[in-house]
């Protein structure tokens, strides 16, 4: 049994019904329990759990503080390539897309790895476009002999792969996988994925928890924010985790919520994500799943990120580039445009202003 299998009980899930028949009472019960059922979490996605945001978010404060403390892990992105064999409407990587695709060399990879270390950071992701011909295993396995001497935790952002590859770069020191959904709804991936690798859906799906069998400590989901309903897309993206976390007990399960951010090519989100929504999602998410870590990249702009991190947010990252060679040498394309361009040590201060221990490394190779 895959996560598919209780997917395919609730996608055809009367959705507007359901929302329109919440009251405010229903969100008070909901956040007087302790332990909440899928329908609760639903709950607190409607409409009208809109109007509890101050009271959500105390109790999604205690709660992080209760089984986080109040600490930041902090990380960056590696682009190691933005060779891409697929259609994706939404991407900047794009097969489609022109511009000049670029491929570190192993030197760059170390001369990138140099450039990141020196900001402090040892919380690493890699990313690559994805392409098997330009990224193959073998390359991303030769990248991490390298970068594994800089850093003492490392995870990727690649294509999905089978679970024996996992455990070739779990082998070779990975530890942590990403890999996000983009849209839950079946109907609408299918329509966004126009050709390509990645128009599997299914085989996207079971990614994360072929990771979580081949021993990756860590395992982080989400929807793109912006293909489909936003109040779906986190449902599903929560009953997804809740799976996961619930089967893999010695994973660390984690949530990320990126939005649709400007880049090379013309598409427009299909579902608008505002503040307030980004904030429901959040604050859902934690009340719901206390203990699953919840990450913050620089897509969002540094004001928006300083004022959600009391409301569950436990990993951000810093200083980032989205463009291969983006660090040593400051050029490239970028996948899309990041809006925080605080240094490292602006958002450690801020962190430490704000009674926050940000934290670079918990986690050592042994």
């Amino acid at each position: 049994m895959s996560f598919y299998e209780e997917y395919k009980q609730v996608k055809d899930f009367k959705f507007d019904s359901f929302f329109n028949q919440v009251t405010k009472y229903d969100i008070e019960r909901v956040l007087a329990k302790e332990r909440l059922s899928q329908e609760d979490f639903l709950a607190l996605l409607s409409p009208v759990a809109r109007n509890y945001l101050e009271e959500m978010a105390e109790k999604a404060h205690r709660l992080t503080v209760q089984n986080f403390g109040k600490v930041i892990f902090l990380y960056a992105p590696l682009y190691l390539a933005n060779y891409c064999v697929n259609q994706c409407s939404y991407c900047g990587f794009n097969v489609k897309n022109g511009f000049k695709r670029d491929k570190l060399t192993l030197g760059q990879v170390e001369e990138e790895a140099k450039a990141i270390v020196d900001k402090g950071i040892k919380d690493l992701v890699v990313l690559t476009g994805e392409s098997r011909k330009h990224s193959p295993v073998s390359y991303i396995k030769d990248s991490i002999n390298i970068l594994k001497d800089y850093f003492p935790s490392i995870a990727i952002e690649v294509y999905a792969m089978e679970e024996f590859e996992y455990g070739q770069l779990v082998e070779v020191g990975v530890d942590g996988l990403t890999i996000y959904q983009e849209t839950y709804n079946e109907d609408v991936y299918d329509k966004v994925h126009i050709r390509g690798p990645k128009k599997n859906y299914r085989f996207r799906l079971d990614a994360p928890e072929r990771g979580c069998k081949a021993g990756m400590r860590r395992v982080n989901i989400g929807p793109l924010l912006g293909l489909d309903d936003w109040r779906k897309e986190a449902f599903f993206a929560g009953l997804h985790a809740n799976y996961l976390q619930n089967k893999y007990l010695d994973t660390e399960i984690s949530l990320s919520l990126p939005r649709l951010r400007p880049h090379i090519g013309s598409f427009q989100p299909n579902s608008i994500v505002d503040d307030p929504a980004l904030v429901q999602i959040i604050l859902a998410y934690r009340l719901f799943l206390p203990r699953v870590g919840i990450s913050l990249s620089t897509r969002e702009c540094d004001e928006l990120r300083d004022n959600l991190l009391p409301l569950g947010i436990t990993k951000m990252s810093a200083e980032s580039s989205t463009a291969v060679g983006g660090y040593a040498k400051d050029q490239g394309v970028n996948q899309f445009d990041i809006s925080d361009d605080r240094t490292v040590t602006e958002v450690k201060d801020l962190l430490l202003a704000r009674g926050y221990q940000p934290v670079f490394k918990d986690w050592e190779q042994i």
